[in-house]
């Protein structure tokens, strides 16, 4: 009986009915999951693990302008006690940014502290930074206020090299393994989301074919048997399944990383950590003389060329080449884009070019960064010819100051 059913014209259409449609709920369904899957993934990272991450990079970069402000209050404060020969307008803007990198530091603490709940490890590195930043606000303290006495000026700058001591020792540190470790955990999420992505992918498009090659042979099969050349509705129906396969694929096209074009906040961010860095060992050069005891004077220069490598990364350059070989390599990219003689963070994110006017802006960026470079090499000559007034002045203002070691201001939109 079920065998004589089937063979009659209205079970074989009954039964490509049942196909069809278990074909098309299946598609339906697999999308419905894997919508609602993505929009989970993407929201948990939005609304914890980036804010994570944006929170301990924010720190790690107001961290940095933090001290490289103290120095420059340090260095515009004039005569201890009097005041006298103070560079007022530098001083007073120094103040201000300090105050600014306090406050992001205060804020994006806050922020880390909320957001580690529950993570015992983060929570240890949350506190420790914490009370770490507030013997570090107590040293720089005691720092201004020698600098404010009468012949304190060496007692300040001794309590200033310890506060950098404790920045460089064991604030950076925890600030960096804090953006480390919220960044491996939106690698694994990422890496997951995506496995999960290209199986339901390679799903949706079996049951997409499956359901199209139905269609279209149910349309061969009734055009034979009933001299049709073409039904409509199974027309309408085939093109609703093309369109539905096609929007599918898209759907489950994964969104790309912050660091993998777009907008690149987060890039950005990191950029600007290296090289303020940089900028704040680059400030405290020639200001200083060598600690006094057994303590090892700071290469910084050395520490400022690497991190002027990780941005923008020149094979055999010293800070005597480096702005020539800057400038040649740049050119030659500005002539061909797939010829990069550089390297580091700059390349990554010349590699990853997306979006419409994201090669122009990246391109803006490096031209301000060689400005900055060359910057750097005036403010070296102004020191060595002794001119130290001159010299802290145009540090504070100079124009490369904008890309790397200004304030913080704006970047928490990036």
């Amino acid at each position: 009986m079920s065998d004589r059913y089937w063979t009659t014209l209205p079970g074989r259409l009954r039964l490509a009915r049942a196909v069809c449609g278990l074909l098309t709920a299946g598609l339906l369904l697999l999308l419905s999951m894997a919508a609602t899957g993505a929009s989970t993934t993407w929201d948990e990272t939005a609304h914890r693990d980036m804010p994570r991450t944006i929170s301990a990079t924010q720190l790690n970069l107001a961290l940095n302008d933090m001290d490289a402000q103290t120095a420059n209050i340090l260095l515009s404060s004039g005569d201890p006690g009097t005041g006298k020969g103070r560079l007022e307008e530098s001083y007073t803007e120094a103040n201000g940014f300090y105050r600014d990198a306090q406050e992001t530091i205060s804020r994006s603490l806050r922020s880390l502290a909320a957001a580690s709940e529950g993570d015992p490890a983060t929570e240890a590195t949350v506190v420790g930074l914490t009370d770490d930043f507030a013997h570090y606000q107590e040293t720089v303290g005691r720092a201004l206020e020698n600098d404010s006495r009468a012949g304190g000026k060496d007692a300040a700058r001794e309590d200033y090299r310890t506060a950098t001591d404790l920045i460089t020792g064991r604030l950076l540190p925890e600030a960096r393994r804090l953006v480390e470790a919220n960044d491996a955990v939106y690698e694994r999420q990422y890496a997951a989301a995506r496995g999960d992505l290209e199986v339901q992918r390679t799903i949706e498009a079996v049951l997409g074919v499956l359901l199209v090659a139905a269609l279209v042979l149910l349309q061969v099969h009734l055009a034979r048997r009933f001299q049709r050349v073409l039904n409509p509705g199974l027309i309408a129906a085939t093109l609703c399944a093309v369109v539905a396969v096609v929007c599918g694929a898209q759907l489950l096209t994964l969104t790309p990383r912050p660091d993998e074009g777009g907008p690149p906040g987060l890039l950005r961010l990191r950029h600007r950590t290296v090289a303020v860095e940089g900028d704040r060992l680059r400030r405290q050069r020639g200001r200083e003389p060598p600690p006094p005891g057994p303590r090892p004077p700071h290469d910084v220069r050395a520490v400022f060329l690497d991190k002027s490598h990780q941005l923008y990364g020149i094979a055999g350059a010293g800070l005597d080449t480096y702005d020539a070989k800057l400038d040649a390599t740049w050119a030659v990219y500005r002539k061909d884009h797939n010829d990069k003689r550089f390297t580091g963070e700059y390349r990554r994110e010349l590699d990853n070019i997306t979006f419409a006017g994201e090669r122009a802006a990246a391109g803006k960026t490096v031209d301000a960064y060689a400005v900055y470079q060359r910057d750097d090499r005036t403010f070296r000559r102004l020191v060595a010819e002794g001119r130290t007034e001159e010299a802290t002045v145009f540090c504070m203002h100079e124009r490369g100051a904008a890309l790397v070691g200004g304030p913080p201001h704006g970047w928490a939109d990036g």
